[in-house]
């Protein structure tokens, strides 16, 4: 079993040698951001334009990198990454908010709102606008920028209320009509206690505001969408006649994992140590019906009964999704997983969390990293079998995000550990 500094030791050389020297390459020192439209294998730039979505994550991820540089955690100059992070965001302010209040989706280069879909619009999902809060509160936690505290709190509101009013749009795969989808108080989870933590180091009025809607949707979770046996329902029906649909009988073993990890920290931000149980055991249960026991690794989504996704079908997009690519093993749940398992045990010292860490850490990096070390990163999509796969999961980008999340909140728990000892 490897130590707390064994682990560090690891994670700290993939960042400085497999993850960083990628991405600092595809900054944009021109305008701010990220170029993100890379082929799989990160070979080649396919286009310039900017995806809402990825330059939002790519300002938590530069803050965050320039705030753990500050609290010794990372041993990189925290200036060049704040500095770009400011970029970005300043870039995300000028061009990404509408006159509506909403996030454009896409932009150019340069900043100018596109299209993805033609004749659709340009605030097609609240998810965009959801990362880019994350930009705007990590970079104001970072950097202490008032501005952009403010902004992330605009932001925050206009994207609850609709929330609230049911309001939302929610591309590249649009929820149908009166189903509710566990992605939703998922996200709001993860952006409500980015928001919390900033709030309480700042010594925001607003904090103990945060802390209640953390509670709501955290809750709501646990109630609505996390069954008995610790399956988390991915799409629940508007009407009990429609449970035996496709849509509604699949799940995502990763986005469980992921959606826990959240809980876990969301546990020790609230107080509710009561959320840990079910907690540990939705990923058990993700693991149990997810793990492919041939090849090694996550599936991307199974039946409820942990076969291939089956049930009726009524021709959803996103249904068609499910049924193409469910065995495909994909970079960003096994990112997450590796967090997850690893929170989990030091949260509660199981050792089956460990066990579960120790087989996802073997298979990612087996699997993973590009065998290219002048290109780095990771070839993030691949088949059943591990092999590289050129296609389109989600957006047609190479996402910063998951990989990199999972490997600085690592360095940060371990960080942490190894001061509490």
């Amino acid at each position: 079993m490897r130590t707390t500094q064994d682990l560090r030791t690891f994670y700290e050389e993939h960042l400085h040698t497999v993850l960083l020297p990628f991405w600092r390459r595809a900054v944009d020192p021109r305008h701010g951001g990220v170029y993100t439209c890379f082929n799989n294998d990160g070979t080649v730039l396919v286009s310039r334009d900017k995806y809402t979505w990825s330059q939002g994550r790519f300002a938590w991820l530069w803050s965050t990198i320039a705030r753990l540089a500050q609290a010794g955690v990372l041993s990189v100059p925290a200036e060049p990454f704040l500095e770009q992070a400011g970029r970005t965001v300043a870039f995300l302010q000028r061009h990404a908010i509408l006159p509506n209040g909403n996030c454009a989706y896409l932009l150019t280069e340069d900043g100018t709102p596109k299209e993805a879909i033609p004749g659709a619009g340009h605030d097609i999902s609240f998810y965009a606008d959801c990362f880019v809060i994350l930009g705007f509160t990590g970079y104001a936690r970072a950097s202490g920028d008032e501005a952009a505290l403010e902004d992330a709190l605009r932001l925050y509101d206009h994207v609850a209320e609709r929330a609230r009013a049911g309001n939302l749009r929610t591309e590249p795969y649009p929820i149908p009509p009166g189903m509710r989808a566990h992605a939703v108080p998922m996200i709001l989870v993860n952006v409500t206690q980015e928001l919390l933590d900033l709030l309480v180091a700042a010594g925001h009025p607003r904090a103990g505001e945060m802390r209640d809607r953390l509670l709501r949707y955290a809750e709501d979770i646990l109630a609505t969408f996390m069954q008995p046996d610790g399956r988390v329902a991915e799409i629940l029906p508007a009407r009990a006649e429609d449970d035996d649909t496709v849509l509604c009988r699949h799940l995502n073993p990763g986005h469980t994992i992921e959606d826990m990890g959240f809980l876990l920290r969301a546990a020790g931000q609230t107080g509710r140590t009561d959320w840990i149980a079910p907690a540990l055991r939705a990923i058990r249960k993700a693991f149990d019906l997810g793990w492919d026991d041939v090849h090694g690794g996550l599936f991307r989504f199974v039946d409820r009964d942990g076969s291939p996704p089956s049930g009726r079908r009524f021709g959803d997009r996103y249904e068609q999704l499910i049924l193409d690519t469910w065995d495909m093993k994909l970079w960003w749940p096994h990112a997450e997983a590796l967090y997850a398992t690893l929170l989990a045990h030091q949260v509660t010292g199981a050792e089956d969390m460990r066990r579960l860490y120790d087989r996802t850490h073997a298979y990612v990096f087996r699997t993973f990293p590009n065998p290219d070390p002048e290109v780095g990163e990771w070839v993030q999509i691949r088949d059943r079998s591990g092999r590289p796969a050129d296609t389109v999961v989600a957006l047609p980008v190479k996402d910063p995000f998951h990989i990199l999340r999972s490997v600085l909140l690592i360095l940060e728990r371990l960080a942490e550990e190894e001061t509490s000892r």
